[in-house]
């Protein structure tokens, strides 16, 4: 495995205000052996003092939006500002522990695959995240779920980009721009996967609840579903032959994985117990 600073990666964050969660992001990456000098923040507009904050801390290179561009497009300006082999895209309202890059870039590696997003456990931080980490990880390393990856992180090579472009910023996918990016990934043949050689902790959609927050819409959706849909060609055939093959095929990963390993890739805290998905 790759010592960690010789690891070939950026992180890219794009932020909306929820600064909070951008400190404890930053500080889990730096015991994660994550140089500031490997992090891009893409300043979404944020009011709360995050330009401020990343005046401070110059080596890591800030791009700061005078307004919401949204998420596909904040995305677009990191990756294209990346000059890694592999750039990771993830959110500002999580936790990594140490070794977690480490698995990623090493199952990527390893496996050739193209596309890499970590295993998660998402909610209440109400158990003790280093030890589970360390845990996890040893007793998942072998465990993947092939032909998908998620928004809350996802390691992307610089081929993917070369083959099928960046990020689609139409304002009207909000919410669904990692779904349309795997769409077209898979579409060309790339490869996708979810490893527990990675894992970290999800509080859970801090920035979406944000802006819906600063529009006082706390309900709202930020994409068009129907527009999302018919833009991608999902028929309501092909959506209900999606959701059944995809509800069972969850569902056998994660009643293989508990039986298997006592953990599954997808994990949550909610009222101080376990869930898995």
């Amino acid at each position: 495995m790759s010592e960690p600073d010789t690891l070939d990666v950026t992180v890219t964050i794009p932020v909306f205000n929820q600064i909070h969660y951008t400190v404890q992001c930053l500080e889990s990456l730096k015991r994660a052996s994550i140089a500031d000098e490997q992090i891009i923040i893409v300043n979404n507009g944020s009011s709360d003092g995050t330009a401020e904050f990343l005046a401070e801390r110059p080596q890591i290179r800030a791009i700061n939006n005078p307004k919401n561009l949204g998420c596909g497009a904040a995305w677009t300006q990191g990756a294209q500002a990346s000059k890694s082999t592999w750039t990771v895209v993830m959110n500002n309202d999580v936790l990594v522990p140490p070794g977690c890059m480490e698995g990623l870039v090493d199952f990527a590696e390893k496996e050739c695959f193209d596309i890499v997003s970590p295993a998660t456990c998402g909610g209440e931080m109400d158990y003790d995240f280093a030890a589970h980490a360390v845990e996890f990880m040893e007793r998942m390393k072998g465990v993947s779920r092939r032909g998908v990856a998620h928004g809350v992180c996802f390691m992307v090579h610089r081929r993917v980009f070369d083959a099928i472009g960046y990020f689609d910023s139409d304002p009207k996918l909000g919410g669904y721009e990692d779904d349309e990016y795997f769409r077209r990934a898979r579409s060309a043949g790339l490869r996708l996967a979810m490893t527990g050689c990675a894992f970290l902790h999800h509080f859970g959609s801090i920035t979406q609840k944000s802006i819906k927050a600063s529009l006082n819409q706390p309900k709202m959706s930020l994409g068009d579903r129907s527009y999302y849909r018919k833009k991608t060609g999902q028929t309501w055939p092909k959506r209900k032959w999606a959701q059944i093959k995809n509800t069972v095929r969850s569902e056998w990963w994660k009643t293989t994985e508990r039986l298997r390993y006592g953990h599954s890739l997808h994990e949550k805290r909610i009222g101080g117990k376990w869930q898995y998905c």
